[in-house]
């Protein structure tokens, strides 16, 4: 019999209880054990819960029993989870987790301490096996890139918008469906896709960054002006996390993006998650699913238990050995992409002419506009190509300072 501990009885980890409880015949038998779990770990024992455990306050009844073979953490945060389950690997206890900012912040760290077996299904995308299709699937191959729908909340907003449907009447909405929390700054905000991010990242490229390193932006700018525009022009506005390997530099950032509308990761409507990974030798594969909720979810951590009473131990993040190529982080200013501006304008003479000096000063060409009247002034909507972000964020600035921009000039990258 394997032994579960469970660290965190939320909404995951109930449904964790109840779904290996429910599939008790079919998971004992492909994983060739009976699999329990032996006891729960809460912040408050008086709260009601639809699960009968035994429950303790005290997380080192888990960590330190030596009866208990697999400690499961879903308590979220991360210097606290952080210190639980580097307890639980101390003392020799094989670990699942579904904690992607612990693993954002300290997933190399806890590479070190692992010697018994660590699963992170549940980490990315939900109920997607993206980490075992990287990880395991992939590993014969050179991954090229990586573009995912991370964030079902975002995903969710966006979807909603293109009927026609304002950014805060769907953002509330989202939070009366329960897709997105009171404070909803983790998702439209980009943090919470850009944990994830680095996950896959460090799978694919074994590169260790931190959040404070990349390029992360919200949804919290688009407006129906931007839909419109990419509605016109064939595209979708997605937001992507990307990593992509140039040379021996990788790009990871998360942003609004406008995609061409045939790509069918443009497809994913709602609150479904997708990764798109191209290898060098299989080319692209697609990944789709709910990427949340409490029996997604569950079903991730419940695969990396399995694994785990089957006696496998795969490598953390996928190398057994370093890497001899010794990839760096591309610094964000030299990220290139194409652009889309929306500037809001005095409706004068000039002004165009103004706004197209300062962009071809910096090395940028335009290849679409559109000019929408809007009461007593103007939006001018450009795309350009292909151009550094550095000079993209000094065009902006000096277009700002003219007296006839009305307000900060709101931008998407364009990814082809």
């Amino acid at each position: 019999m394997i032994k579960i501990g469970i660290i965190g009885v939320g909404t995951v980890g109930e449904a964790v209880v109840k779904n290996l409880k429910k599939n008790k015949e079919i998971i004992k038998a492909r994983a060739g054990k009976e699999i329990k779990v032996v006891k729960g770990v809460v912040r408050d024992l008086n709260k009601k819960r639809d699960i009968n455990i035994p429950l303790t306050t005290d997380y080192k009844e888990v960590t330190q029993d030596p009866e208990i073979d697999i400690v499961v953490e879903l308590m979220g945060g991360v210097e606290s989870a952080y210190k639980v389950v580097k307890d639980a690997l101390i003392h020799k206890k094989a670990v699942v987790t579904a904690n992607k900012a612990l693993l954002a912040y300290h997933r190399f760290e806890l590479q070190k301490l692992a010697s018994t077996p660590f699963g992170y299904e549940a980490s990315v995308a939900g109920g997607i096996p993206i980490i075992k299709a990287l990880r395991d699937g992939l590993s014969a191959n050179d991954i090229i890139e990586i573009k995912g729908i991370i964030n079902g909340t975002c995903n969710y907003i966006l979807s909603e918008m293109k009927k026609g449907r304002d950014y805060q009447e769907v953002l509330k909405e989202a939070q009366k469906l329960g897709y997105a929390e009171a404070n909803p700054t983790f998702d439209v905000g980009g943090y919470d896709a850009a944990h994830k991010l680095l996950i896959l990242a460090s799978i694919a490229y074994n590169i260790d960054a931190k959040p404070e390193d990349i390029l992360i932006e919200g949804i919290e700018n688009i407006n129906l002006m931007d839909i419109e525009f990419a509605k016109e022009f064939g595209y979708e506005i997605k937001l992507l996390g990307i990593a992509k390997k140039i040379d021996n530099k990788i790009e990871l950032r998360v942003h609004p993006t406008l995609i061409k509308k045939e790509e069918m990761i443009a497809k994913v409507d709602g609150v479904m998650n997708a990764v798109s990974v191209i290898g060098d030798t299989v080319g692209e594969t697609m990944y789709y699913g709910p990427g949340a909720g409490g029996d997604a979810t569950a079903s991730a951590v419940i695969s990396d238990i399995i694994e785990i009473a089957r006696g496998i131990k795969a490598p953390m993040l996928g190398f057994k050995l370093p890497l001899n190529k010794n990839y760096k982080l591309k610094e964000i200013d030299e990220i290139e992409s194409k652009y889309y501006l929306r500037i809001a304008t005095k409706d004068k003479v000039g002004v165009l002419n103004k706004i197209t000096n300062v962009l071809a000063k910096h090395n940028i060409s335009i290849e679409t506009f559109l000019q929408k009247p809007k009461d007593n002034f103007a939006k001018l909507l450009f795309s350009t190509h292909k151009c550094k972000e550095k000079e993209i964020k000094k065009a902006i600035k000096e277009i700002e300072a003219f007296d006839f921009v009305l307000k900060p000039i709101n931008y998407i990258r364009i990814e082809e």
